[in-house]
């Protein structure tokens, strides 16, 4: 945590474990600073590779590995893909323009993916602005899109008995609200040496 830390202090312009850790009084105040998903993201990348480094000085090292969205960059770094450093500037900065696109909602739902998927698909709004972005189980995803139509969904949802619950996110990730800083987050890649993996990790794209 502290090696990661002092790494973030220049792309973050403060101290994260004043976040991770702050003093009684100032609880509330970094509750809501970690709502801001330009530090949500390295906060969670600090604690998961804080904890696999932990696990790992115990003598628990990994076969392959898996974790979601920022949890695969947290793979991709203990497996060698990134330098820690270039990982922190990685993750700072896909934090930074994430925070930048308008906010949205995301919605799990307790639903096999071809359910969700008719469902969008028979509603105009939601086709248009409502992706599946997660398939975490064959009966559980999570919808991500614009605010309205999450609401809307999930109204239509809850009067039909389905469970479902909104996730307390900032933004619409892993749908196409996210389009309009592909490119600049593809250069911001593109200035960090990749390699490649010394311990296997399962790809959240294809599985």
């Amino acid at each position: 945590v502290d090696s990661c830390a002092k790494i973030l202090q220049p792309y973050l312009g403060l101290d994260i474990r004043s976040l991770l850790y702050p003093n009684p009084e100032e609880t509330e105040t970094a509750s809501n600073q970690l709502q801001q998903t330009s530090l949500t993201q390295p906060a969670l990348f600090v604690t998961e590779y804080a904890l696999a480094q932990l696990l790992m000085s115990w003598g628990v090292c990994p076969e392959a590995m898996i974790g979601h969205s920022i949890g695969e960059y947290v793979a991709a770094t203990i497996a060698g893909v990134f330098s820690l450093e270039d990982a922190l500037k990685i993750v700072a900065k896909r934090g930074q323009l994430m925070q930048q696109v308008p906010t949205g909602s995301m919605l799990a739902i307790r639903l096999l993916e071809k359910d969700v998927q008719l469902l969008l698909d028979a509603n105009t709004l939601y086709k248009e602005s409502l992706q599946i972005a997660v398939i975490n189980s064959p009966s559980s995803c999570v919808v991500s899109g614009t605010n309205s139509a999450v609401a809307a969904l999930e109204k239509q949802l809850s009067s039909q008995e389905v469970e479902c619950r909104l996730l307390h996110t900032s933004h619409a990730f892993h749908s196409v609200m996210m389009e309009p800083i592909l490119s600049a987050f593809s250069e911001v890649v593109k200035t960090v040496k990749l390699n490649p993996p010394k311990i296997r990790f399962i790809s959240n794209v294809t599985g």
